[in-house]
């Protein structure tokens, strides 16, 4: 039986770990056994053990418990617990996901006692370096031996970047295998959305009403502790409450609700809290937000998660970042980059809320990613 370790971390990591579980669990228990380390990189409860027990994730073996703090400290404490893991445990594969600190931590850890590395989320590329995760993605892919593109823009990265596409297995750090398998996360918008709709009590909770209320979440370092940005977003939030009709709620994360009075100008900050038509609310679960999602005129966001989430509910999104890894969704016309410039996020909402021909192509696979990475992992290891 093939032994894996799956590092998570974060909220996003957690929620496309349980595609891969739930395909262990229905397709492959006889094949992998899987063992789960939590690095504790988000520890708040909201931010984390909600989604475990929400997505029946088996509970993590272990959990380092690392806490938030600076890159390298974060980072470097990270490292050294999932080598004490790895070194116990001598998993066949570690599996990462995405571009977060406890993802670059693996692939240092993974590569340097030479455990093969399996990345999923592989080739994504934002071409800006200034953001920590186009540096942790490009590391794991570049330590890796098993990569998973969700598109094939994705795919075609890797290429261009010396990955040889004809190789055949066994595929090893020197000679990796690379694939376009389609998103996992994909899957769990189709698994979890039918569940959502029975579970979820969201819309009533906060009195929303389906396509009169607009979806916005923020939480990027470069938004949330540069305040010129942080000033740019809310002022154009507070100027799309003057023109549409419903509120705008924001499921803000702890971190980011912290920044806000420190952050905003005193007026600006004064008016977005007494501003009726602004819903500030804590972090939800993800059953509650793929409704939030499915039920919103429009999204608003700098997460690349959500940015994938609003277009598989077939949402128009306002991408509050100078690039996407997704550029897929910009290229559909059903996404616009307005980065944090207040005038540009009104125009795209201005364009985005009046559109009702937006099509929205299948980019990101058959809704069956985990079980196409499981047998390769096989098939690998064979």
């Amino acid at each position: 039986m093939i032994r894996i370790l799956t590092v998570i971390g974060a909220r996003p990591q957690i929620i496309k770990a349980a595609a891969l579980s739930r395909a262990i669990r229905n397709h492959f228990k006889r094949d992998i056994n899987e063992v789960i380390l939590h690095t504790g990189q988000h520890y708040d409860r909201n931010m984390s053990q909600v989604f475990i027990e929400e997505m029946a994730i088996p509970e993590p073996d272990y959990n380092l418990e690392v806490g938030s703090g600076i890159h390298g400290v974060q980072t470097g404490k990270m490292i050294m617990g999932i080598e004490e893991v790895l070194l116990r445990e001598k998993p066949d594969y570690l599996v990462l996901y995405g571009d977060t600190n406890s993802t670059l931590a693996g692939a240092v850890a993974g590569s340097k006692l030479h455990v093969p590395v399996v990345h999923i989320e592989a080739g994504l590329r934002s071409f800006n370096k200034k953001m920590p995760e186009e540096i942790n993605r490009i590391a794991c892919d570049h330590s890796s031996t098993l990569l998973f593109s969700p598109t094939m823009t994705g795919y075609h990265n890797l290429v261009r970047e010396g990955f040889d596409p004809t190789l055949k297995p066994p595929f090893s750090i020197d000679r990796p295998g690379i694939y376009h398998c389609g998103d996992v996360m994909y899957d769990n918008s189709l698994y979890f959305a039918s569940i959502a709709r029975e579970r979820s009590n969201i819309l009533e909770k906060l009195g929303l009403v389906k396509n009169e209320f607009i979806l916005g979440t923020i939480h990027r370092d470069n938004n949330t502790d540069i305040p010129e940005r942080l000033n740019s977003i809310f002022k154009a939030i507070m100027e799309i409450t003057e023109i549409f009709m419903g509120p705008v709620v924001l499921p803000l994360h702890p971190r980011t609700f912290k920044v806000l009075k420190k952050g905003l100008s005193n007026k600006l900050y004064s008016d977005v809290v007494n501003n009726s038509k602004i819903r500030i609310i804590d972090p939800v679960s993800f059953l509650d937000i793929i409704i939030l999602e499915k039920n919103a005129k429009l999204i608003m966001t700098d997460s690349g998660g959500v940015q994938k989430e609003a277009y598989f509910f077939k949402k128009p999104g306002i991408i509050l970042r100078s690039e996407t890894e997704w550029k897929e969704i910009v290229d559909a016309g059903a996404g616009i980059v307005a980065d944090a410039t207040t005038s540009k996020i009104i125009d795209a909402f201005m364009e985005l809320v009046e559109k009702d021909n937006i099509e929205y192509p299948e980019i990101f696979g058959d809704g069956h990613a985990s079980e196409f990475i499981l047998k390769k992992i096989i098939e690998n290891y064979v």
